[in-house]
């Protein structure tokens, strides 16, 4: 299956190495393979070395980085994207620079446009084209209820998984609702899926999308758009002032439920269309729900010969109808074609409600594209564009296809196979297609001769072996190999000194694919045990410490204990740990104990003088001797009444 990624297809010149393959950009993302190139920017096939994901790198022109405008439109993109977060929208994960280069980081979709499969196959059965016409309706609902407009609805548009998820793509030219464009009174599109009041006056509402959607649902089910000319401007009076034609007029047999809904999404006047994508999601589910299964899964005749990718098909900059400067026609570039359209009558156009006036029929508009259409087929003031047009085909879609498969579209295409080199790659599978010269849907010459890059599949290398290398040069070692350190951890060793490595993980030997993690393992040293030091001064204790060789770090607090004042009350880590040569033991010094005043027990009974001591925090030892054996009185105590003992410490009693 062929792996794509969200693209504008354009006709490109590919003959020049693209300085971006292979390169690193921002230190994390490594282009892999170019994908496509469109008209601000070009989509990459990257990994994400920090999370070793493969993922779309979307990468504007750097001519056009220097555009605030253009800029703003890049980034209004991810950020765009980001507010839906829908399951049917290709999701941008991050977005940043690299010195020249503005980029978004995007989800990769592995599977095929919606424009591959109408070249490939034409019409569609009716299940199948609903099938991908709600998701891509709940993905633009999902965006008109967030107040966003795609404005750019296409086959090329609407991502087809390997795992047969359909994802919408390319909000580059998202707007919010109700807005017009700003540039120059222009309007953003695709002149084949434009609807009348985008081309009129750059309206941006939610009904646009749904036009859209209604002439990719028609080119779904007959396999042909339902506007055609042999210019832009003649499809753009068509989309003016003719209403699209119900598909079962080119395939005959198809369901009046789906003319209706067809009729529906097209209508020229915005407000008889359903409101948004989500009011249309609504009617094509119950127009799914009227169909039987043989009316579904009903096989069309291809009426229409599968159209290739053409200038209609790209999006572009389409002046708006009332314009005062003269006849401007340029040379459309490679990337978008440029009509600029004027006044070519001096007379007002009549009033919305004047006699003969209806919605979409001003004809003072229609004079002019009928004009216009003729400047252009002639190609007076713009160069003959359309000169040798049909000596040019498409490079036909082979990234990912095995070697023999690519083989056979590029001559079923008309074009010979050249050159065909082998490269290493750690995403496409040995055998199969990275990338062509020219790529995928470029232009190119009838005979004209593609060469193949062909996987070898991941690179694999050895792990060095590198016991006893000091860890520097060890993670030196291990990136000359192709390979990665991985994470440290530290081990006793009677043999390999502290600081050189020990062992990896994998071990030596062992084949790995290239940039792979390796983990290492470091000696500490051999071990050192810990002496025992609480009890024992400050100055003893250190050195003590410094003769096995560890050091000593005295805490900063100090603690009553049992221990003599200034002596060592406790240390971390305690006797019998082990360490490595150099570390450090933490050690608590004593402030002595806690001297607590004993009460007076003297005269008292034993059992009311034992508990006044233990309440008081002592221990109580008894001295009744031969003469206090039947005794019950305290006669005397080791300490005074009224004098400090520390706590914990033992009061004898003596009884009589």
């Amino acid at each position: 299956m062929l792996s794509v990624a969200p693209r504008t297809l354009a006709c490109v010149d590919t003959t020049l190495q693209d300085p971006l393959l292979g390169h690193v950009l921002d230190g994390r993302y490594r282009i892999d393979a170019r994908i496509a190139v469109g008209g601000m920017a070009t989509v990459y096939r990257a990994v994400d070395t920090r999370l070793d994901r493969v993922l779309a790198l979307k990468v504007m022109h750097p001519s056009l980085a220097a555009d605030v405008s253009f800029v703003d439109r890049f980034i209004r993109e991810a950020k765009s994207v980001a507010r839906l977060s829908h399951p049917n929208v290709v999701g941008v994960f991050d977005q940043g620079t690299d010195g020249p280069y503005v980029y978004l980081a995007m989800e990769y979709i592995a599977g095929c446009t919606l424009r591959d499969v109408l070249r490939d196959r034409g019409a569609l059965r009716p299940r199948a084209a609903l099938d991908i016409l709600e998701p891509v309706l709940a993905a633009l609902g999902a965006a008109h209820r967030a107040g966003f407009v795609h404005r750019d609805m296409k086959p090329e548009n609407v991502l087809i998984g390997d795992d047969g998820r359909v994802k919408v793509a390319d909000f580059g030219l998202v707007r919010a609702v109700d807005t017009v464009t700003n540039t120059t009174g222009a309007v953003l599109g695709t002149v084949s899926y434009l609807a009348p009041e985008q081309i009129e006056n750059g309206t941006a509402t939610p009904a646009v999308d749904v036009y859209a959607c209604g002439v990719v649902l028609y080119e779904m089910l007959t396999g042909g758009k339902p506007h055609s000319g042999e210019s832009p401007a003649q499809v753009l009076y068509k989309h003016l002032n003719e209403d699209v034609p119900p598909p079962s007029a080119a395939v005959p047999g198809l369901p009046f439920e789906l003319d209706e809904l067809v009729a529906s999404a097209t209508a020229r006047t915005p407000e008889v269309r359903p409101y948004d994508a989500v009011a249309l999601l609504g009617h094509a589910r119950a127009a799914r729900a009227t169909l039987t299964d043989a009316q579904l899964d009903a096989v069309p005749p291809q009426a229409h010969e599968a159209e290739h990718v053409g200038a209609d098909d790209r999006t572009s900059v389409i002046p708006r109808a009332v314009r005062t400067d003269p006849v401007q026609l340029p040379l459309p570039t490679q990337d978008e074609e440029r009509f600029h359209r004027t006044s070519l009558l001096e007379t007002p156009p009549p009033p919305p409600h004047a006699p003969g006036h209806r919605p979409g029929g001003n004809p003072r508009r229609r004079l002019f594209v009928i004009i216009a259409a003729v400047v252009l087929a002639l190609g007076i003031g713009t160069g003959v564009w359309y000169i040798n047009s049909g000596q040019f085909t498409k490079v036909p879609t082979i990234l990912s296809q095995p070697k023999g498969e690519a083989e056979r579209r590029i001559e079923a295409a008309g074009l010979r196979v050249g050159a065909v080199t082998e490269k290493y790659s750690d995403t496409v599978d040995r055998g199969e297609v990275i990338g062509s010269d020219p790529d995928p849907g470029s232009r190119i010459r009838d005979n004209g001769t593609v060469t193949l890059t062909v996987s070898k599949g991941p690179e694999t290398v050895k792990v060095p072996d590198l016991k006893g290398t000091a860890l520097a040069k060890a993670k030196s070692e291990l990136k000359d190999a192709g390979l990665e350190p991985g994470m440290v951890t530290k081990a006793f060793s009677e043999e390999i000194p502290k600081g050189s490595v020990i062992s990896t993980d994998p071990g030596a030997g062992t084949t790995r694919t290239s940039g792979s993690a390796v983990a290492l393992v470091v000696s500490k040293g051999a071990p050192v045990d810990v002496p025992d030091v609480t009890g024992e001064s400050e100055q003893d204790a250190i050195a003590d410490l410094e003769d096995a060789g560890l050091k000593a770090k005295i805490a900063s607090a100090r603690v009553n204990s049992d221990e003599d004042k200034g002596d060592v009350a406790k240390q971390s880590p305690g006797e019998g740990a082990q360490l490595a040569e150099g570390d450090t033991v933490t050690l608590t010094i004593s402030k002595g104990p806690v001297m607590v005043e004993v009460p007076d027990v003297t005269g008292m009974k034993v059992d009311e003088a034992t508990s006044t001591l233990e309440d008081a925090g002592f221990q109580v030892d008894e001295d009744r001797g031969l003469l206090g054996l039947f005794g019950d009185t305290v006669k005397s105590q080791s300490v005074e009444g009224g004098d400090e003992a520390p706590k914990g410490s033992t009061v004898k009693i003596t009884i009589r």
